[in-house]
């Protein structure tokens, strides 16, 4: 079992793989070997609470299929081990960002003197652009 948070684990079998060729540079080792890796992960089938699952969505945007398949795909080696540990890392790098709540924000005012300072700020500014003005001559 992978650990992803301390309420969710993740069964490796449940991890679909598959290979294909990879486009790009590599030479004849492009067109004779299947070394890009794609790897599938059927989220209904996970426990996932309804924020957590919310997050993922945002977070994963295309790579989650309207089915609930989150695909992964990694082709930046010409090893397919090196792409298979890419793209795992990134399903899990991926699941662990979308398990961790945001912080809420609590609200602040800004203080008295860095609101002056802003005001005098654009005083100041609005003096420099008035100064660049050409006064009209009356002739």
């Amino acid at each position: 079992m992978i650990r992803i948070a301390p309420f969710l684990s993740l069964d490796p079998r449940d991890i679909e793989e598959s290979f294909m060729r990879a486009s790009g540079p590599g030479g004849q080792n492009v067109n004779k070997v299947s070394t890009a890796v794609e790897l599938r992960l059927d989220t209904q089938k996970l426990n996932l609470p309804s924020d957590m699952r919310a997050r993922l969505g945002v977070l994963a945007g295309r790579q989650l299929t309207d089915m609930g398949w989150l695909i992964v795909t990694s082709q930046k080696t010409r090893s397919q081990e090196r792409n298979r540990a890419d793209a795992m890392e990134k399903l899990l790098s991926l699941l662990r960002e979308a398990a961790q709540r945001p912080r809420r924000r609590i609200a602040t005012r800004p203080t008295k003197a860095s609101k002056t300072r802003r005001l005098d700020a654009k005083a100041r500014h609005s003096r420099t652009k008035s100064l660049r003005r050409e006064k009209p001559t009356h002739d």
